[in-house]
């Protein structure tokens, strides 16, 4: 089972990077919408999609937009968008307003339960837990056979973090990162993370593997983070590129 990076910068795209988006194919599940969704069409293998949104900043939301192109003459019967409840009337009254989007979408906006607990086909579970990111965030662990995969993206790492606890001994670690060491400041207003609290907190939950994301899209070199400097905290580490895919 693989996981395709299609976006791995946050706030807007460069020519690099498009924003947040994650799919894992062979599943039928999508985290976020960013821009990068467009290139979920050439993946879809599923009867159904099930697409989960860890907020509804833009970044992560208007390739919602995108879908009507994304599933045109593609064989998918049912659309499940999963996200806190209270988003759900954002996305449907202000993001298809008939003013920016003509089309109401035939969609299924599913709320996220108060245990954050979804089961899919397969066997396969998920859950949702909350971060802490202006406006809100989630993350999400789900569990396919004895792999476990967590997502967390918006939020500040930090060893005393709540979220922690859900995601201890993953096989898969996909974090933010935007911001390399030295911007602290930035990062706590901003509700983001810098490289060291993420690599610490990899290595305190004894993640098998860690895949930063969200990158700062201003920074398109091809070293942003200069992983180096962690490599004595934990060293299984990689910057994603869209494009990436790999093995859970």
């Amino acid at each position: 089972m693989k996981v395709h990076f299609l976006g791995t910068t946050g706030y807007h795209p460069n020519n690099r990077r498009h924003t947040a988006c994650l799919m894992i194919p062979e599943l039928g599940v999508i985290f976020d919408a960013g821009t990068g969704i467009f290139r979920a069409r050439d993946l879809l293998q599923t009867k159904t999609l099930d697409i989960f949104m860890s907020h509804v900043h833009l970044d992560h939301s208007v390739g919602l937009t995108f879908l009507l192109d994304v599933l045109f003459q593609k064989d998918v019967e049912k659309v499940r968008v999963h996200m806190a409840e209270e988003k759900i009337s954002a996305v449907q009254e202000h993001l298809y307003h008939s003013l920016l989007f003509p089309v109401k979408p035939e969609y299924e906006f599913c709320p996220l339960t108060e245990d954050g607990s979804v089961q899919l086909a397969d066997g396969v579970s998920l859950r949702a837990f909350p971060l802490d990111h202006p406006g809100g965030s989630h993350g999400f662990v789900l569990k396919h056979g004895e792999k476990r995969l967590a997502y967390v993206t918006d939020t500040t790492a930090a060893g005393d973090a709540d979220y922690l606890k859900q995601i201890q001994d993953v096989d898969l670690l996909i974090h933010e990162c935007y911001f390399p060491d030295g911007l602290e400041d930035y990062a706590k207003l901003t509700g983001h993370s810098c490289l060291t609290p993420v690599a610490r907190v990899a290595k305190q939950v004894n993640a098998k593997r860690l895949i930063l994301v969200h990158i700062n899209p201003l920074d398109e070199s091809d070293e942003p983070l200069n992983l180096k400097s962690v490599s004595e905290i934990y060293s299984n580490v990689q910057v994603a590129e869209d494009h990436l895919e790999v093995d859970l």
